[in-house]
């Protein structure tokens, strides 16, 4: 086999460590590993085919998770008319800075313009108040996977572009009993779904006044952690109350006979989780993948010296193969202008969970080396045992990437008696600070001017809460955040 060029080792080799530049680490890491690279339009990114791969097995996971609760999939049109826009005043002062226009069609200018969805709550809205005429049509479940574009002036690559991908979920209810239900719900779920499939610690909790979603109610969200000491909002939920339905002229008529508006949510999560999962897990070779999620579980090196040595080895990779089957998401590189060396940068860059090696001893024990990505241990797994101990073995990396980021979490937490403390912590530290609240928004604003912190949420579980305050009573939680 060949050995790499000076070039081809410096593509591998040649990222910036976390501790010297967390962003441009960042950058590096997602175009190296292809994951994505910039579009000819400002913002805007071109997933590839690794990347999206990532995508497909996230979305395959929460899609699951939301069908199970009783909703469907539905896509709704991707321009709004401007005036159907602006009949909901606070939704549109909200995302007023960020809204792309169309004003041409074709040659002609058009007579009204059209937005670019920068979210569907008004469209929706719209078809709801057609679709709904009775208590028998609620509750009104549906989601929809689509693109949104919101015109952002300051991007990074997965974390905040122009379009994006995401899904979101709108639905109406017949009661504000129900309503609150449902938004909870799916905040529990989207809690489950990062915890158990991208392996990522959240805070699942409600966002203040100053932080809730235009037009909502209440929004609340899942907070992560990401290793340069900095939160992300990973996903929210928005009890919308009944003011987009009276906007709207969403109407039921109840068992009594009497007109009545409906309540709603809307809920979404995008491919933002994609940079949680690098910023959480990856380290200075570059990504570390969640094994439920990475496109890639294991990748398999043929190594050789003498060509006689090439079929044996091929021959056994062949019974590798036969015996994972479709366990495993299995990648066989027998590239012949690479080594294995290169192979092996390559992979841990990508962030694939396990590399399996294949030589000739390895033939000739009837074994196959592993070496994990996260930990770099090695072991010999017998053919024999391969089908089941790989499996085996991909469920313990998904535990420990759970694990380690959870403890990285708690490391970086900490409690603040007062504000002053709090603000001292900033000084100097980052991640989370959980300060004793009261819902005092002069306080929040005060935070957010002095130290650049947000309060990201104030948790909804009581055992949380406890674990945050050791003097008791209801605590927020303050970041510097994405």
């Amino acid at each position: 086999m060949t050995v790499e060029s000076k070039d081809e080792a410096h593509f591998v080799e040649d990222l910036t460590d976390q501790s010297d530049d967390f962003g441009r680490w960042y950058t590096e890491v997602v175009r190296k590993a292809q994951l994505a690279d910039y579009a000819p339009v400002r913002g805007c990114m071109v997933i590839r085919p690794y990347g999206y791969g990532l995508w497909e097995n996230m979305q395959a996971a929460l899609d699951r998770r939301i069908k199970a609760t009783g909703h469907q999939n539905a896509y709704f049109p991707l321009l709004i008319p401007e005036s159907l826009l602006q009949l909901e005043a606070d939704h549109v002062e909200g995302f007023a800075p960020q809204v792309a226009w169309v004003t041409h069609g074709g040659n002609e200018k058009l007579e009204e313009r059209l937005a670019i969805r920068p979210t569907s709550e008004a469209i929706i809205g719209r078809m709801y108040s057609r679709w709904i005429e009775s208590y028998r049509d609620l509750p009104v479940l549906i989601n929809q996977w689509a693109n949104v574009m919101r015109w952002e002036k300051v991007t990074r690559l997965f974390l905040r572009t122009t379009e994006f991908l995401w899904q979101e979920g709108h639905t109406a209810h017949a009661t504000a009993e129900e309503c609150q239900e449902e938004v909870l719900r799916m905040l529990e779920v989207y809690r489950e779904f990062v915890e158990t499939e991208l392996a990522i610690p959240v805070y699942a909790g409600r966002k203040s006044a100053a932080e809730k979603f235009a037009g909502a109610e209440m929004t609340y969200s899942i907070e992560a952690l990401m290793r340069d000491g900095r939160g992300l909002q990973a996903g929210t939920s928005h009890n919308l109350g009944q003011h987009f339905a009276k906007v709207f002229d969403i109407t039921y008529q109840d068992e009594a006979g009497k007109r009545q508006h409906v309540w709603q949510t809307s809920w979404g999560v995008s491919t933002r989780l994609i940079g949680a999962v690098i910023m959480t897990h990856g380290d200075d070779q570059g990504l570390k993948l969640p094994p439920r999620v990475a496109p890639v579980q294991a990748v398999l090196v043929p190594i050789w010296r003498k060509d006689a040595e090439r079929a044996a080895v091929f021959e056994f990779v062949a019974r590798v193969r036969e015996a994972l089957g479709d366990r495993v998401r299995l990648h066989v590189d027998d590239r012949d202008q690479y080594s294995p060396g290169w192979k092996y940068n390559e992979y841990e860059l990508r962030g694939v969970p396990v590399r399996l090696e294949v030589g000739p001893r390895d033939v000739a024990q009837q074994s196959v080396m592993s070496v994990r990505r996260d930990t770099r241990a090695k072991e010999a797994i017998p053919l024999a045992q391969l089908q089941e101990r790989l499996p085996a073995l991909l469920d313990e990396i998904q535990r420990d990437l759970f694990v380690a980021a959870e403890r990285f979490r708690s490391e970086n937490t900490v409690f603040a008696r007062s504000t002053a403390e709090l603000e001292e912590h900033f000084t100097e530290r980052r991640g989370f600070v959980a300060l004793p609240w009261n819902d005092d928004a002069a306080l929040e604003a005060a935070v957010k001017e002095k130290t650049g912190a947000t309060l990201r949420c104030v948790p909804l579980s009581p055992t949380v809460q406890e674990a945050l305050a050791p003097q008791g009573g209801p605590v927020a939680l303050f970041a510097r955040a994405y």
